[in-house]
């Protein structure tokens, strides 16, 4: 079993490219050197440069390569997909010109990976880990989702050879259960897999472990996280925006939380899962001085476990 653990720019609360208190791209890619890890993901569009000596130089400065990007805009809007379009193609084109990671023997889609993620969206953000409240899309905006989906994964694969991965996500609007599958029978295994992100799916009231398992043959790549399970309680009883949730504390780091990772690796061991593991950690980026304490205690807590 080969698995290499990378990191995120959200660790350091880098998910909005226009928020004022963003640390800079060059402290990101420094601190998760110090921490210990070798790969990275580029972050939100317009995080990192598209500038691939900039970004390429500074990569081979810290040891770093980039395990994937990540679009993370509204995946709905018919009004937005010749952006989604856009982005595809300039971050595409960013990862096809960067060295390469390994590919374990029994990796099936070698990284870089493009990440897709609807944005959490105002009237599902109050609601996120709240299956019972939040309102779904009709079946007209569904459709239109899928579509924009099948065409972002089809652009990266056939110009570019980057397989796309879609990741539901706490306040988008593919967030729960019935969502989760009923995407993964609209969009064919061919056109995209899927990045499950345990700290996600304990939000929006799944087990991870089960959550894994059930989707073992579309799982191309995996977000790990954690859970304090006080303040979750605490954000679960009364109506808080994710990113406020997030601002509060509700991610921690590896270990600290209610995920058993035990468990995690043991199914990951029997279903022989090869390949790349982010963590990430969402947190408001005023909070990032402990950025690089968190993850590398995130690193060694699943070193520890065999990770």
């Amino acid at each position: 079993m080969t698995m290499h653990i990378t990191s995120a720019p959200c660790c350091w609360g880098v998910d909005d490219v226009n928020n004022p208190h963003l640390p800079p791209w060059e402290r990101v890619l420094s601190e998760a050197a110090q921490a210990g890890y070798r790969g990275i993901e580029l972050g939100p569009y317009g995080y990192l440069p598209l500038d691939i000596d900039r970004v390429g130089t500074a990569l081979d400065a810290n040891g770093l390569s980039v395990v994937a990007g990540t679009i993370f805009d509204d995946l709905v809007d018919p009004a937005n997909l010749d952006n989604l379009l856009r982005q595809t193609r300039d971050i595409c084109d960013l990862l096809t010109r960067l060295p390469r990671l390994p590919k374990a023997p029994g990796q099936r889609f070698a990284a870089p990976y493009l990440v897709l993620i609807d944005h959490v969206h105002a009237e599902r953000s109050l609601v996120a880990g709240h299956p019972e409240r939040a309102r779904r899309l009709s079946p007209e905006r569904w459709r239109q989702t899928m579509a924009h989906i099948e065409a972002i994964a089809t652009l990266a694969r056939d110009r570019y050879g980057v397989r796309a991965v879609i990741h539901p996500h706490a306040g988008g609007y593919i967030e729960f259960e019935d969502e989760i599958e009923r995407l993964v029978e609209d969009i064919p295994a061919e056109v995209a897999g899927l990045c499950l992100d345990t700290g996600h799916l304990y939000y929006s009231k799944m087990d991870p472990v089960s959550w894994l398992r059930r989707h073992a043959g579309r799982i191309d790549y995996l977000h790990f996280k954690d859970i304090d399970p006080e303040v979750y309680a605490e954000v679960m009883a009364e109506p808080v925006d994710f990113f406020a949730a997030c601002a509060r504390g509700v991610m921690c780091p590896i270990g600290r939380g209610v995920l058993d990772y035990d468990a995690i690796h043991a199914l990951l061991k029997e279903l022989d899962y090869q390949g790349y593991i982010t963590v990430e950690q969402e947190r408001d980026p005023r909070n990032a001085a402990g950025s690089l304490q968190d993850v590398t205690a995130s690193l060694a807590f699943l070193q520890s476990k065999g990770f």
